[in-house]
């Protein structure tokens, strides 16, 4: 069965599935999930914590035999299987299968895997483990949704923020939500419960962001020139190679140059979309920034990213002078504007 994950503390009061499944990105909200499952687990009776983790050259006999052994003291068992690549390979899905098949009645296991790719999604071992276990898939916090998810965190702890103080911590944490919770944390130890101020939070949360170069093709299409320019200065300062951040902004500016010529030859934007493969919250960026840009725009801003290159290269650029990361944020700000 698929369980929400904010519905897994209303599950576990009820009592304990033989299996559960949680995947996710987001590492910090995977390790809660699974330290109230192994919580509950403790409290009832599950003493004894097998772990195994599925490496190069794992052996999956490993794993049944873990569900088949005894435990010494006849207590009952947490089988913990870790698989970081979220790929088994053909002898695991078919260990899996047949795991789930078998499950001891003394043995409560708990499989954790990264978000699966839409490929792998379809994989018969992961039909399996929906159909036999409480499968949970936890999304990613996305950027406009991390204030709010800062906010309830405050809350949890007593504590409150104006919008702009919300914003101002997301800024900061964005991509990076291991280090959002220990800021949140923190503002708990310095301050009492109640409101804060934006000075205390300004004063008190650091820069920890961590930007992801696929995520400035979506600040770009959003038409948020801020968080383009601070991602870009964000990426720099993490030493990103700027072939790749071209390549990346490149490829979005090509793709909206498709759609534009695609609907001005009286296409519908559904089908051209579908054809093009773009779905998600990259899906619903398109037609507000399709409306922003013209096919003139597209176009020239295609030659600015080849003069762009030409300075990535070393050679001089006609369009622009100085450093090649500065002509990097003209290029992508001509789209988001």
């Amino acid at each position: 069965m698929q369980l929400r994950p904010e519905a897994l503390e209303g599950h576990l009061a009820k009592g304990l599935a033989p299996l559960y499944v949680i995947t996710s990105d987001e590492h910090l909200l995977a390790l809660e999930a699974a330290d109230r499952l192994r919580a509950t687990a403790r409290a009832r009776g599950y003493t004894e914590r097998d772990v195994l983790t599925v490496e190069r050259n794992f052996k999956w006999g490993e794993l049944l035999a873990a569900n088949q052994a005894m435990s010494l003291f006849g207590d009952k068992k947490l089988i913990e299987l870790r698989i970081p690549s979220g790929k088994p390979g053909k002898d695991g899905s078919a260990a899996l299968q047949a795991y789930v098949k078998d499950l001891g009645p003394d043995n409560l296991t708990l499989i954790t895997l990264p978000k699966l790719d839409w490929q792998t999604a379809k994989a018969s071992w992961v039909a399996a483990l929906q159909a036999a276990a409480v499968y949970i898939e936890i999304p990613n916090v996305e950027r406009a949704q991390l204030p709010n998810w800062i906010g309830m965190r405050l809350s949890a702890q007593g504590q409150g923020a104006e919008r702009q103080s919300l914003d101002f911590i997301a800024d900061r944490v964005e991509g990076n939500l291991l280090a959002a919770h220990q800021e949140i944390q923190k503002l708990g130890l310095l301050y009492e419960p109640g409101k804060l101020s934006f000075e205390q939070v300004h004063d008190a949360v650091l820069n920890v962001a961590r930007y992801d170069v696929f995520k400035l093709s979506e600040a770009m299409l959003a038409g948020d020139p801020a968080r383009l320019a601070r991602m870009l200065d964000g990426l720099k300062g993490e030493g990103e190679a700027l072939p790749l951040v071209l390549w990346a902004v490149s490829e979005e500016i090509r793709t909206l140059l498709k759609l534009k010529s695609g609907m001005a030859q009286g296409r519908p934007l559904g089908a051209l979309l579908k054809e093009y493969r773009i779905w998600g919250p990259r899906e619903r960026m398109m037609e507000p920034a399709l409306r922003r840009v013209s096919i003139a725009t597209l176009e020239a801003a295609l030659q600015e990213a080849a003069q762009v290159d030409r300075m990535v290269k070393g050679l001089r650029a006609k369009a622009f002078a100085g450093d090649a990361w500065d002509a990097m944020l003209q290029l992508a700000l001509r789209v988001a504007r």
